[in-house]
Order: structure tokens, then sequence, then C-alpha cells
């Protein structure tokens, strides 16, 4: 599951940007209720994908389709093909697990284990099989969520005890203890101050010089400043979620290609 994947006349991505993730023609049940239907979108290798839209359109649906974490839920049902380095993650011989274990993810709201700093990242990795020294591990994903200059000299402490930014700076710094290769992000700053929310802009940017980020946001602006591609999704026939608008960021939201992507971002609608 490791080998580059060479893009050939994929929707929305230049020829010459390696495809980490591909999705083709997603359909996503829940019930009787077709929640997306027929997405298609490709996921630039160490770049920033963004997902918008307006509430209720399928960005989160979608985003838990590329780990598989709607398996998780009875009633839900995907369709479609979804490739990671060229292997469909639906088939029946790819197990979720490790999955996940090569694409993690980062939830809306802080979730810290109650457990210490250092047990958050280092228990994680365990499971996982890490196999080196953990101080070095701990000090490294730390250092790469821009958070050991804050948490060094507590580390026994509870993760609890941080501030939301922290906390969530910890959830990443966890989920980069399974050396994943793919981060999704489902609004990981929708919870945090302006201040905090721009630390974890910055540590987006710095990410994605190792990692491929794709990020759900309703904030407009924040998907104009750190992604490199965006995706526009819109309600459909009987609240279905549709893919709009593929392109590269600067493009999209300034010279769109369908109308209802120019109606979103200018306010006239969601």
């Amino acid at each position: 599951m490791n080998s580059a994947i060479e893009q050939v006349g994929t929707p929305n991505a230049a020829a010459d940007v390696d495809v980490i993730v591909s999705i083709r023609d997603l359909n996503v049940f829940y019930g009787k209720f077709h929640a997306v239907g027929n997405v298609s979108f490709d996921v630039p290798k160490n770049q920033i994908t963004a997902l918008i839209g307006p509430s209720g359109c399928g960005k989160s649906t979608v985003l838990r389709c590329i780990n598989r974490m709607n398996d998780l839920i009875p009633e839900a049902r995907v369709e479609g093909r979804i490739e990671y380095h060229e292997t469909d993650i639906n088939s029946s011989n790819v197990d979720p697990v490790e999955v996940r274990r090569h694409v993690g993810m980062v939830f809306q709201k802080p979730n810290p284990f109650p457990k210490s700093i250092y047990e958050n990242i280092s228990w994680g990795a365990q499971i996982n099989g890490h196999k080196g020294n953990y101080d070095e591990l701990v000090e490294r994903c730390l250092r790469q969520a821009a958070l050991w200059d804050e948490v060094k000299d507590k580390l026994q402490e509870s993760g609890l005890a941080l501030s939301g930014g922290q906390q969530q700076r910890l959830c990443i710094a966890r989920t980069l203890a399974i050396n994943p290769d793919v981060i999704l992000m489902d609004e990981p700053c929708s919870a945090l101050d302006p201040i905090s929310t721009l630390r974890i802009e910055d540590l987006m940017r710095e990410l994605e010089r190792q990692y491929t980020i794709v990020i759900v946001t309703h904030n407009m602006q924040q998907a104009a400043r750190v992604s490199d591609q965006t995706v526009f999704f819109s309600l459909g026939e009987n609240r279905m979620g549709v893919l709009v608008e593929a392109s590269q960021t600067r493009q999209l939201f300034t010279n769109p290609n369908d109308q209802r992507t120019e109606d979103y971002i200018t306010g006239r609608f969601g």
C-alpha cells in the first residue's frame, strides 16, 4: 500500500501531482436515506484538501469514508470505490483497523484520553506495535504538533488539564504517533478561539511537508488560507449531498466554474 500513484485523467488535479486517495462514484446511505451521491475526486499527496459546503451536504460523511469510520454506524452503507495507494479500502480482504493506521483522524471536539500527556501519545503507539524509544517518540510527536515547549515539564500531568487549543494539538500529536501518511480533520478549529485556530492552521501548513491532510471546514476563509485544493459540496434532490466542483483553491475562490459555487462563496446561499 506504499507505492506512489501516477495520476492519469483524473478530474481535478494537475497531471504532475501524485494522488494518494482516489474516490470514484461514492454513494453513502444511512438506512433508506441517500446521504451522498456519485462523488468523485482525488486527494493529492502532501497537499491540504478542504471540503466545504452548507450544513448537511455530506462533507463529514465523505471524510469518514476515507478511513472507513462509517463502518461503525450500523445503518450506513457505502458504495463506489475509494483507493488508497491504488488499493480499494472497501475490499473484503482489507482490514479497516489497518486502514486507520495509515489514515489518522482528528475530530471536531478535542478528545484526549483521560491519561497523562505522555500516555496519550505512547499508549496509542504501543497498541499499534511501536518498537522504538517511547521518550523519543513522545518528544518528536509533540514537537511536530508545536506543543513540546508548552508541555515538556508536565508530561505526567493529565491531558485533560490543557487548554482547548493545546488539547487539539495533543490529539494531533497522538495521531502522528501511529505514523500515518494521511490525516483527516473534521472541523478541528470549530471549538477553538481565534488564536488557537491560527496555531492549528500554521501547524497544518508545517505538517503538509510530510503528510497529506483532508480537512472539513465551515469556515471559507480558513479553507482559502490553508488549503491547496478545495472541494465544494451542496445539497441536491431530497437533501442528498452532491459534489459541485473540485479545483485548486485559488481558482475555486476567484474564478469558480459553477454558478452554485460562486453563489455560496459570495454568501448568496448557504
